[in-house]
């Protein structure tokens, strides 16, 4: 399974361990096409040697190539709200996650769109849980 996880890059790096976990435990369910988004020299100016139009292409790509897209959207971006929205039309299987404490709600445009699963998790594990059901029903 080919698995396309997106986290805030330019939006922030605030959630950067959270995205670690996540991205250690989804390599367990298959390839992580977007391995980088956990790594720690990706700043909050992002991927500095790359242009933006070859980031873009290479995002859309994978996102083309993917089987899921997962993503956590506690922390707002505007480039997540775009991969979303590309995921969304090219008819892929979406989970948003997210954490109340941090983020009461998930915008109507995630929220509210067709085709997109969001769930709110406490902790890491709960978000391992959510995850592990998502792609157990993929699967099937």
């Amino acid at each position: 399974m080919k698995i396309y996880f997106a986290g805030a890059i330019r939006g922030g790096r605030h959630d950067i361990e959270i995205y670690k976990q996540i991205i250690e435990h989804l390599k367990k369910h298959g390839e992580v096409l977007t391995e980088h988004v956990g790594k720690d020299n990706i700043s909050k100016d992002g991927e500095i040697n790359l242009t933006d139009k070859y980031i873009h292409n290479r995002d859309v790509n994978w996102i083309d190539e993917c089987d899921v897209f997962i993503t956590e959207v506690t922390r707002p971006s505007h480039g997540v709200g775009y991969e979303v929205r590309t995921a969304v039309e090219k008819k892929k299987r979406i989970l948003c996650i997210y954490r109340p404490k941090e983020l009461k709600r998930v915008s109507a445009m995630i929220a509210g769109a067709p085709g997109i699963k969001t769930s709110l998790y406490n902790t890491i594990e709960d978000a391992k849980k959510i995850i592990d059901r998502f792609i157990k029903d993929v699967e099937s």
